[in-house]
């Protein structure tokens, strides 16, 4: 009786102790869970927070290759007008002093006796022509690689002088003649500094709006041309808008060597 007794008092001391161990688990249970819960509503914000900050710096390098593509492209812009207006300044010079083109009486005294509006208008259209040429080369897949230095973009502007001094000063037996030559040089330039198809077909363009605007001008009676034989001009002018392009199409090339690309928006 006392082994029974002895062994009924420690089944119940057992099952009690099981009692009581049971919600002690269930409350380990569910503080692990809770701790679960707790430590995956943590993480997500983390993760957030790193998603975050991976977009962040992309985002800051595209809005600074867009202001260093934008500082660019004014620094090229200011370099070829004062470029073009200075070209224009003394070409036109040469060729007032030769008589080849005269200007009313009343813009005889103006700066270097030439009128004020050639060289801004020349200056802006050497910024145009110039970022064009880059620009047509980038959108036809053809960079221009041909004679890329410096030393062959002064050689071109030498020819350009050259040519345009020609114009002023050989004397031929007509001006047919003098264009013809003159013709041929523009595609001697044109040959041994460009030799592309973009730089051909841009000359032949600039020269033809060029002349046109010039007709229109002359027609006008803002300035003209002595001994005329195309309407109202000198049949060798298209010639030197052309090598004119040609020459500002190759500084303008040159300028654009190394600049930063154009940011996409994907």
């Amino acid at each position: 009786m006392p082994r029974l007794e002895n062994g009924g008092w420690s089944c119940s001391c057992a099952a009690r102790g099981r009692h009581r161990a049971q919600p002690g688990g269930t409350a380990a249970g569910l503080a692990a869970k809770v701790g679960g819960m707790l430590s995956s509503s943590g993480s997500s914000p983390s993760l957030t927070l790193v998603g975050t900050g991976a977009r962040s710096p992309s985002t800051a390098t595209s809005t600074t290759s867009t202001l260093n593509w934008s500082q660019h492209l004014v620094q090229r812009s200011v370099v070829l007008f004062v470029v073009g207006a200075f070209m224009a300044l003394v070409l036109n010079l040469l060729q007032i002093q030769r008589n080849v083109t005269l200007f009313p009486d009343e813009v005889m005294s103006t700066l270097f006796s030439s009128a004020w509006w050639v060289p801004p208008c020349c200056g802006t259209a050497a910024a145009v022509v110039g970022l064009l040429y880059p620009c047509i080369d980038s959108h036809l897949g053809e960079p221009h690689k041909f004679k890329r230095e410096w030393a062959s973009v002064m050689r071109c502007i030498a020819v350009f002088v050259g040519i345009n001094h020609a114009s002023a000063k050989l004397d031929f037996a007509n001006n047919v003649q003098l264009s013809l030559t003159l013709a041929a040089l523009s595609l001697g330039l044109w040959w041994t500094f460009d030799r592309s198809r973009s730089g051909l077909g841009l000359g032949i363009t600039i020269a033809f709006v060029a002349t046109l605007i010039t007709q229109f001008l002359v027609y006008n009676g803002v300035y003209q041309y002595t001994s005329p034989d195309f309407l109202y001009i000198r049949s060798w002018l298209p010639c030197i808008f052309f090598s004119g392009g040609v020459t500002v199409g190759n500084i303008g090339r040159q300028l654009a060597m190394g600049i930063p690309e154009k940011p996409h928006n994907d």
